[in-house]
């Protein structure tokens, strides 16, 4: 019995057999090559820099002192210092951002107005001239990098932590009340709908139909903003918002590499640490 064969009259050259997302693909891909073109000759990359005769005796000099680690007791004690402002920073800024991003998120989203909760189409104009204020104020805050408002709060308060501590405040504000805001529109609507039907009211319809469903996510999400400040909190040291960053960039300055290999080890310790502690709290609370 002789096999059937796989090239058909209808289709004699067997394309049936290719995938027939390739060409949608390769237009996709010649469009994105397209697009970073551009991007690398605006942003004037240029490799061979990095092979430059002063440039290379310069990282030469910072490699050469490179090892071993700075270990004397004088600076692992500053070291330990400038590690415990970092973590300070990255919870302060966390823990005063909570509040007004979780207020900032009742306001925005639309969980708990009745037209969304009854499915009757389109919000008031007078739910929507109420939030349209509150988005444009964390479109705001977050579209301003956490540097910036480091730069614009050392300017106000001082060098040091303070200043780092601020503007994360301040941006992930923006970040975490739009997410959470999301979140709770993303969220099963049926317990509360049967709540507000049964004569609850709209907070208690919140709180016990939307909230429950919507903790994991916005927990999950929270630690990670968490991981995300501990960094930023390094970055913003180079603007004088003190932490590790701060001690990093006087360490560069002074050509110091074996300082600057004992700050990176400690930043990668640090940061191990922490995805760590993330990966407990998502496991022992989600």
């Amino acid at each position: 019995m002789t096999q059937p064969s796989i090239h058909t009259a209808a289709d004699p050259s067997g394309w049936q057999q290719r995938d027939p997302a390739l060409l949608p693909r390769l237009l996709l891909g010649a469009v994105v090559l397209l697009l970073l073109w551009p991007g690398l000759h605006f942003s004037e990359l240029n490799p061979g820099v990095l092979f430059d005769r002063d440039n290379t005796q310069a990282m030469g000099t910072l490699l050469n002192g490179a090892w071993p680690p700075a270990h004397n007791r004088e600076f692992l004690e500053l070291l330990w210092h400038s590690t415990l402002e970092t973590l300070a920073i990255a919870v302060a800024g966390i823990a005063l951002a909570l509040p007004p991003a979780f207020a900032a998120a009742l306001l925005v989203t639309r969980a708990l107005s009745r037209s969304a909760l009854h499915r009757r189409g389109q919000p008031s104009l007078l739910g929507r001239s109420l939030r349209l204020p509150v988005r444009a104020l964390l479109v705001l805050l977050r579209s301003v990098p956490e540097i910036v408002w480091a730069l614009l709060f050392v300017r106000a308060v001082g060098l040091g932590p303070s200043a780092g501590v601020l503007a994360i405040a301040i941006t992930y504000v923006g970040m975490l009340g739009k997410v959470y805001g999301e979140i709770f529109e993303s969220v099963d609507r049926r317990p509360a709908e049967a709540l507000i039907g049964a004569g609850a009211s709209r907070f208690s319809a919140f709180l016990y139909g939307v909230l429950p469903n919507a903790a994991g996510e916005m927990l999950s999400y929270t630690v990670y903003r968490w991981e995300c400040a501990l960094r930023a909190s390094v970055v913003m040291g180079f603007v004088g918002a003190g932490g590790l960053g701060q001690q990093l960039e006087l360490s560069l300055r002074m050509f110091a590499g074996n300082e600057v290999v004992t700050i990176l080890l400690v930043f990668l310790l640090l940061v191990l640490v922490a995805d760590q502690v993330s990966r407990l709290l998502r496991s022992r609370l989600l």
